[in-house]
C-alpha cells in the first residue's frame, strides 16, 4: 500500500469505534464544585504577616503563629468590639483547625503571606462565649449565575463565581443556604432559564428535591475592559418564582488574575445583602411553594388504601354507595357520605398545563385537596384527589373535564 495512503487506513478503525467516544450531555467533565466549606469554624481572612527567621522553614512557622495571634485579636474584636485579646501559643495550636495560604512569598530567612485562620467552633465558642446564630431564615436553594461574553453559565462548566459560593462558609450567616454543585443531572435541572420560570408546581417539585422552601439567585456581570486589563463585576441578588430584585453593588479587579478575589469578596457582600433582606422581612419564602399539608382522616385513608392494595378505589366506591342505596331503600338509617382519595393521569406537555390541571381539578365541588404525586413534562402526569361526597357525582365530574 502507497504511504499515502497508510493515514487513511490507520483512520478508518478510529471513525469506525468514534461513536463509543461519545458521551451524553449529563456525562463527560465535572461540571461543577461541590461545597467545601459547610463546616461551622469561625473563620478569618486576610491576615497580613511579614517575618524572618534562621530559615526559610523557621521564617513560615514564625508567621503561621503570628497569623494565629494576629487572627484571633481580630476575631475577638469582631466578636466583642474594642480591643482584641491575646492567647498562648500553646492555646492556640489547640483551637486552630486550619491555616489557608491566599498568597506567600517564601525566601531564604524570610516570609511575606496573607493568610486566613480557621478556628474550631467548640473550642474556640467557649472562649469566645458564642454559641452560634440563633434565627435562621427558611432553607433557599442558590442558583449562582454568572454572565461572561454576553452568555449565562450555572453549572455548564466550572466558574470562579460557583468555585466561590462552594469557598463561602455559611455558618455565621442567618441565611440557611442550599447549595447544589451540578453533579449528576443538576446542570441539566438547574440552568439560567430558571429565572424566568413562574409555574409553582414546578418549582414546587424542584424545592423538595433539595430541601428547599425558596430560592435565590445571585448573579455576577463580568465586563473586561481590555485584555489583560482591569475587570468589572455588577452583583445583583434576586429571588423566587417571580425573580424579585433585592438589591445590587459593583466591584473591580485590576486585571484577569484577581477575579476570584473579587468574586469571594462579592459572595461577602452579596451575603450580607440577603441578611439584610431577611432582617427587614423582604426575603421570605412564598406561600404559594409551601406543599400542601395532609390531616391526619387523609392520612388514615391513604394508609388503608395501601393496605387494602385497591386497584381502583372509585370503582369500590361506587359499589359501596351502591350498597348504602340498597339499605335505604331497605329502610335502614343513611350512612355519611364518606371520603375518598383516587389517583387522576393528566397529560401534561407543558408547566401551565399542571397549573391549569390542578386548578380544574379543585373547581370540583367536593373536592378537598389535589396533589401532584408523578411529574412528568412532556407526557403523563399522576395527580392524587381526595374527595367527599358522592363518588358517582365524582366519576362524573372527571369525565366531563377530561380526565382519566
Amino acid at each position: 500500500m502507497p504511504k499515502s495512503l497508510w493515514k487513511y487506513a490507520l483512520a478508518l478503525p478510529l471513525l469506525a469505534g468514534s461513536a463509543v467516544l461519545v458521551h451524553a450531555q449529563i456525562e463527560g467533565p465535572k461540571r461543577g464544585i461541590p461545597p467545601i466549606a459547610s463546616s461551622g469554624d469561625f473563620e478569618v481572612t486576610g491576615v497580613i504577616v511579614n517575618v524572618t527567621g534562621k530559615n526559610a522553614d523557621d521564617a513560615r512557622r514564625a508567621g503561621w503563629q503570628e497569623a494565629q495571634r494576629k487572627a484571633w485579636s481580630m476575631l475577638w474584636a469582631k466578636t466583642h468590639g474594642g480591643a482584641g485579646a491575646t492567647l498562648s501559643d500553646s492555646t492556640l495550636d489547640g483551637i486552630v483547625s486550619a491555616i489557608i495560604v491566599e498568597e506567600e512569598q517564601i525566601g531564604p530567612r524570610r516570609y511575606i503571606a496573607k493568610l486566613g485562620v480557621s478556628f474550631d467552633r467548640a473550642r474556640a465558642g467557649q472562649l469566645l462565649g458564642v454559641k452560634g446564630v440563633g434565627r435562621k431564615s427558611a432553607p433557599l436553594l442558590v442558583i449562582p449565575v454568572m454572565y461572561s461574553n454576553g452568555a449565562p453559565y450555572v453549572f455548564e462548566q466550572q466558574t470562579p463565581w460557583q468555585a466561590a459560593w462552594a469557598k463561602f462558609r455559611t455558618a455565621d450567616s442567618t441565611i440557611d443556604y442550599v447549595r447544589p454543585y451540578g453533579g449528576g443531572g443538576e446542570s441539566l435541572l438547574i440552568n439560567a432559564g430558571q429565572m424566568e420560570r413562574r409555574s409553582r408546581s414546578w418549582w414546587r417539585v424542584i424545592l423538595d428535591q433539595f430541601g428547599a422552601a425558596d430560592v435565590i439567585y445571585p448573579i455576577v456581570r463580568l465586563e473586561r475592559q481590555y485584555p489583560g486589563g482591569p475587570v468589572i463585576g455588577k452583583f445583583a441578588a434576586r429571588y423566587g418564582p417571580e425573580n424579585r430584585f433585592l438589591g445590587s453593588f459593583i466591584l473591580r479587579a485590576q486585571n484577569p488574575e484577581g477575579i476570584p478575589v473579587m468574586l469571594a469578596e462579592g459572595v461577602r457582600k452579596m451575603d450580607e445583602l440577603l441578611q439584610q433582606a431577611f432582617v427587614s422581612g423582604r426575603l421570605r419564602a412564598e406561600a404559594s411553594l409551601l406543599l400542601e399539608e395532609i390531616d391526619e382522616e387523609d392520612l388514615e385513608e391513604l394508609e388503608e388504601e395501601a393496605a387494602t392494595e385497591t386497584e381502583d378505589p372509585l370503582a369500590d366506591a361506587v359499589d359501596a354507595l351502591s350498597g348504602r342505596a340498597a339499605n335505604e331503600q331497605g329502610g335502614q338509617s343513611p350512612v355519611a357520605a364518606q371520603q375518598v382519595t383516587v389517583t387522576v393521569q393528566v397529560s401534561t406537555p407543558t408547566p401551565e398545563a399542571v397549573d391549569r390541571a390542578e386548578a380544574s381539578l379543585r373547581s370540583i365541588p367536593g373536592v378537598r385537596s389535589v396533589s401532584t404525586t408523578s411529574l412528568a413534562l412532556g407526557g403523563t402526569s399522576v395527580m392524587r384527589v381526595t374527595f367527599q361526597g358522592d363518588p358517582a357525582a365524582l366519576n362524573a365530574a372527571l369525565q366531563s373535564r377530561g380526565f382519566r
